[in-house]
């Protein structure tokens, strides 16, 4: 029952009002002591001594069952347990056998409030004192089989629902952890696409309109080619935004080697493209993680590098992990192509292909720089399909 807030204080008058009625339902058990009030034959002054003490008892063990929750220390949670029992004890040595009852509730109290490693010793050590006790008592021990099993369950049954009750606010809070986890992921990844989809298609449109505006005056006709050509990359790159954001885009090897290819003639850099991609089995997502390796890395030739000359290669290759798929982009340029900036360029290529269980590296060359990103590939049914690299 969550509106009662079984192992938490109420909060508000409903949870106050919910939680007295479900201990009022347990009290009902005293029936016994308050029948040997009325009708035991004890003098006034025991009587009055005997609802006293029982009032005390219960005035004690709710306000301890309602304070639960509220981060007491143990010590004080001990020391009114240790009142309880003391009470408990009292009342049963000098009123009689059906005073026995009360160390059910001590039990149950003890389940109730204290963590669940003390609570178990808690429990024992009650029933134990209420067994010495009924044996104590005259015809305790009749009572004994009828109260004992009910203390050590009632304990029991009590730190059962406060691990229930815990371990259902850690879930919740574990199920928000993963929602933000989740959103943060979805944010990281429409950033890195975002950026490579970008960077890739406005450096290309920079690149066409520059060359437009030089053929502008003297070659129009080839302007106008050139402006056709940057209406399609901007349309392109509009779709492409669109996909990301839904989160269906998914970049193929083919698709962007052909894409590198104009992107690098466009800036005047020599291409040297294989004609098509491995035809090694592939996972969808190694493959996504080297088209947009392929993208990235062409992107910072063609804006940083100033090279006159770019070199790709795709290889499937044998290592000692497996086979990999290894992409390799290298120019003869000064620059290396590196933002430098956490999250975007390099630094989110390389998370995407850890993603995937791949790795980047780059490195500078004697003739300039060169980027190699590497993919799990699916074994291949026979050595003869496994290329071999430079």
């Amino acid at each position: 029952m969550s509106s009662v807030g079984i192992g938490q204080r109420p909060t508000t008058r409903r949870q106050r009002v919910v939680k007295s009625l479900w201990i009022g339902i347990w009290l009902v058990y005293l029936s016994a002591p308050v029948s040997d009030l009325l009708h035991g034959g004890h003098s006034t002054g025991v009587r009055l001594l005997g609802w006293l003490g029982l009032v005390v008892f219960v005035a004690w063990y709710v306000a301890m069952v309602f304070r639960t929750g509220r981060g007491e220390t143990n010590r004080l949670v001990i020391g009114s347990l240790a009142v309880l029992a003391a009470q408990s004890t009292l009342l049963s040595l000098t009123l009689g056998r059906e005073w026995l009852v009360l160390f059910v509730y001590v039990s149950t109290a003890s389940g109730a409030a204290l963590p669940t490693r003390m609570a178990r010793w808690a429990i024992v050590a009650v029933s134990a004192l209420m067994t010495a006790v009924a044996l104590a008592v005259p015809g305790g021990h009749f009572y004994l089989a009828g109260l004992l099993i009910p203390a050590l369950l009632g304990g029991g049954a009590m730190m059962g629902v406060r691990q229930l009750v815990r371990t259902t606010i850690e879930l919740r809070e574990a199920r928000a952890t993963v929602a933000q986890l989740a959103a943060n992921e979805e944010r990281l990844r429409l950033a890195r696409d975002l950026h490579d989809l970008l960077g890739h298609s406005l450096s290309l449109i920079t690149l066409k309109s520059e060359l437009a505006g030089r053929m502008l005056p003297a070659h129009p006709e080839k302007a106008a080619l050139q402006v056709a050509d940057i209406e399609k990359v901007s349309r392109q790159a509009l779709v492409d935004v669109r996909e990301a954001v839904s989160g269906y885009r998914r970049p193929r090897l083919a698709g962007e080697l052909a894409g590198a290819k104009v992107a690098l003639t466009a800036a005047g850099i020599t291409a040297d493209l294989p004609t098509s991609a491995t035809e090694t089995d592939i996972e969808e997502e190694a493959e996504a993680a080297l088209a947009w390796a392929l993208r990235e890395a062409v992107t910072n030739v063609v804006r940083h590098s100033g090279a006159l000359r770019c070199r790709v290669e795709v290889l499937s290759r044998q290592t000692l992990e497996g086979p990999v798929i290894e992409l390799s982009v290298e120019d003869n340029g000064k620059g290396d192509g590196s933002p430098g900036t956490p999250g975007n360029g390099l630094t989110g290529l390389a998370e995407r292909l850890e993603k995937t269980g791949g790795s980047l590296e780059t490195a500078r060359t004697k003739q300039g720089f060169r980027l190699v990103a590497r993919v799990p590939a699916n074994p291949s049914p026979s050595p003869t399909d496994v290329g071999s690299g430079p």
